[in-house]
């Protein structure tokens, strides 16, 4: 999906991430596009977008990342492991294990450049550990 936006719009977002903050702030309910929407709460740095959503069991929340910056008509990609490991910690979920999904070929939705994260209530089994329990490999 393309975003269309004329060139003053994009200057506008430029000079809105430029008056940011470096590191994600929470988002007063009142200020977002749509404060009736099913977020719990949203974050924004002069980087990154940040939405924090109700997820099932065994996940807690989804934490849904994009940047706030355009390459042509989409959001721009590339976010690496330890971006999201910081925006998951910034999040105030800096102990808990996250989880990113890639589904079957026919249950791809790719409509933006937005990465999710499930962080999750229990670690799961197969999570490697820097010191394994005693007795296991």
């Amino acid at each position: 999906m393309s975003i269309v936006t004329t060139r003053a719009q994009r200057r506008e977002l430029q000079r809105k991430n430029a008056k940011m903050p470096g590191e994600l702030r929470l988002i007063p309910r009142e200020e977002w596009p749509n404060p009736q929407g099913p977020q719990r709460r949203v974050w924004r740095s002069r980087d990154y977008l940040v939405q924090e959503f109700d997820a099932p069991a065994p996940a807690c929340v989804r934490l849904t990342v994009n940047r706030t910056t355009l390459t042509g008509d989409r959001w721009s990609d590339n976010l690496t492991w330890d971006e999201l490991q910081d925006i998951k910690a910034q999040c105030g979920y800096p102990m808990a294990v996250a989880v990113e999904l890639y589904p079957p070929a026919g249950d791809v939705v790719n409509v933006a450049n937005m990465r999710h994260l499930w962080v999750m209530r229990e670690p799961p089994a197969f999570m490697w550990r820097r010191v394994q329990a005693e007795g296991t490999q």
